[in-house]
This record gives C-alpha cells, sequence and structure tokens, in this order.
C-alpha cells in the first residue's frame, strides 16, 4: 500500500505545473494553515511537510499557525471571522464536532465551515514508563481498580478522541480513571517520561521513546495491529470493541465559492500525496485518508451524530 501511495503521488505532481498556469485570483498571497496543536508533535510536523509541498505546488507560501488549546478546536472556531477567499483554512480535527454538545457556542460546525479534503487519520495507542508497575494492560486494569481515581493518564486535550476513548474504556470496564489534560503530544510525552503521569494516551509519536526503551506500549486502537508495534495488541484483541482513528482534514470559512473548493482540493490532494508527506505519515504509522469536499462532508454530517451518542454515554453533555 505504502508503495502504491508512492507511485501514485509521482504521478499526481507531474501536474504540479498545470495546477501552477490557472489563471484565477487563487492564491494571490500567502495561504494560512491553522493547525489545532503546537509545534513538535506528530500533527505539526506532518501538516508542516504537507504545507511545504504546497507551497511548491501554488506558487505561494502555505503558512502553518499553531493555535493550541481546546482539544484542536481553536483553528474552526477562528475561521468563523475568516473571509472565505480561500487564504485562510484550518485543520479540522474530530473534537470539532463534539463541541455544540459539550460547550456553548454561537456557531455550527456543520453550517459555518465548508469542508474541503480529507487527509489521513490517527494511529493511537497508550504508552507507560517502562520503569513503572504496569507491564502490561491487565495490570493497568487491576491498578485502576485497586486504585479507584489513582491511576493518571494524559492525552493531549479535554474531549479529544484520546480523552474521550480513554473514558469510554473506563465505563466498559468499570474503571475510574484521572485524566490530566496536556495541550499537545510534546508536552504529554515529557510529563509521562518525567514521572507525573502513570500512563498517556496518544497517537504514535511516542514511537520514539518506546525504541529508546523508555516508554512500554499497552495497546493500540486500529482495526489491525500496527506494523511498527507486531506484538502489541489492539482493543479488539483485548476484549473491547472499539476501534479510533479520528479522520481529519481541511476546512474553510462558510460561504466558500464551490469552484474555488474544488481548486483548493485538487491541489492540496497533489500535495499531500507526494513522496515526502507520504513518508512522514509513515513515521506516525498514518495513511492517507482522502475525502472529496461532498465526501468529507457527508463524513462531519454523520460524525457530528455520532458524536453526540458518545458524549451522551459517557454524561459530558453540557446542562441544558
Amino acid at each position: 500500500m505504502y508503495r502504491r501511495h508512492l507511485l501514485a503521488a509521482a504521478a499526481s505532481l507531474a501536474a504540479a505545473p498545470a495546477l501552477r498556469a490557472q489563471s484565477g485570483p487563487w492564491p494571490n498571497q500567502p495561504v494560512k494553515l491553522m493547525i489545532g496543536f503546537p509545534p513538535g508533535g506528530p500533527t505539526d510536523i506532518t501538516m508542516r511537510v504537507l504545507a511545504d509541498s504546497a507551497s511548491k505546488l501554488l506558487g505561494q507560501t502555505v503558512v502553518i499557525e499553531n493555535r493550541p488549546g481546546a482539544g484542536g478546536t481553536l483553528p474552526a472556531q477562528a475561521l468563523q471571522q475568516a473571509r472565505p477567499d480561500g487564504h485562510t483554512l484550518a485543520q479540522i480535527p474530530l473534537g470539532v464536532f463534539r463541541l455544540p454538545y459539550t460547550t456553548k457556542m454561537t456557531w455550527d460546525p456543520l453550517a459555518d465551515i465548508t469542508y474541503i479534503l480529507g487527509i489521513t487519520g490517527y494511529a493511537f495507542g497508550v504508552v507507560v514508563p517502562v520503569d513503572g508497575p504496569i507491564k502490561q494492560w491487565s495490570d493497568f486494569v487491576a491498578w485502576a481498580k485497586a486504585n479507584p481515581g489513582k491511576l493518571s493518564y494524559g492525552s493531549t486535550g479535554v474531549l479529544t478522541s484520546p480523552h474521550l476513548t480513554m473514558e469510554d474504556i473506563a465505563q466498559r470496564l468499570g474503571l475510574s480513571l484521572n485524566h490530566i489534560p496536556y495541550k499537545g503530544s510534546a508536552d504529554l510525552m515529557q510529563s509521562l517520561l518525567g514521572g507525573q503521569i502513570m500512563a498517556a494516551a496518544d497517537s504514535t509519536g511516542f514511537a520514539p521513546h518506546v525504541a529508546s526503551g523508555k516508554l512500554r506500549v499497552l495497546n493500540t486502537w486500529g482495526e489491525q495491529r500496527l506494523a511498527k508495534f507486531p506484538d502489541v495488541p489492539t482493543l479488539k484483541e483485548l476484549g473491547i470493541p472499539l476501534v479510533q482513528a479520528s479522520p481529519y482534514g481541511l476546512g474553510g470559512p462558510k460561504g466558500m465559492d464551490p469552484a474555488l473548493v474544488q481548486r483548493i482540493h485538487d491541489a492540496f490532494k497533489t500535495a499531500m500525496e507526494a513522496p515526502s508527506h507520504v513518508e512522514a505519515l509513515a513515521k506516525y504509522d498514518q495513511q492517507l485518508m482522502p475525502m472529496t469536499p461532498a465526501q468529507y462532508t457527508r463524513f462531519a454530517e454523520d460524525t457530528f451524530k455520532r458524536e453526540k451518542a458518545l458524549v451522551d454515554k459517557l454524561g459530558l453533555a453540557k446542562p441544558s
């Protein structure tokens, strides 16, 4: 599959001169691409590679702007004040679709965002320090049951996919955990390695720390085991019927012209299929998950409904 992506990338990049040659007003200035996480984590690293690839295609710089906090949803909120001219774009993480159910807000994730392109999703897992008391998932469960509310784990923010998935797991297993939110993976890993928390639920940006012998992976959250961690069971193999990939993509302000949306989609789809981006994703066990504007819009609508069910199940809905 990885080789197939690279072959497709080579073919799509051959069309780069045609993209640059198109007439029209976009882009006639640098394009700002906001992401919801701080520098140094998997999202920041891979999105900067994507931005560099897109810059080469477009003849204008695509500038990454980090807006960490609020579970990665600040870029989507910032779109509400942006012009729909294609020069302000945002990463749209799954947490955006939970906001109306958990937070008082004045905008609608479905009506007030233009969905342009699905890009990829994360590979998640739970990690612990190798020198801690937890050696495998059964130890995690046993320790949590013996010490209700004391097993501290970190995630990349309140109401993010790692947070809600862990709370879903805890509810299914009858566990009471102590959740500690962080703004991004870099801060989360620093805290875990420093002994401030006992475990972390995160994307596989933790892989270098596993390779260096500092962290141990207890489980991963995909449909199948990850090639990088072939001995680590999935949640499903552990008897927990959950799969979480948390797909994300690019969105823009509401009211964008459909022809402009298609042009942005085509440019960034070519950019995301570039070998440099495919290889950057592979370092974090991520694969391309392309969606057209129509497909991404339908995904947003379906996810919006599913997230309501999850928020209600976990008792996290805002007071009516």
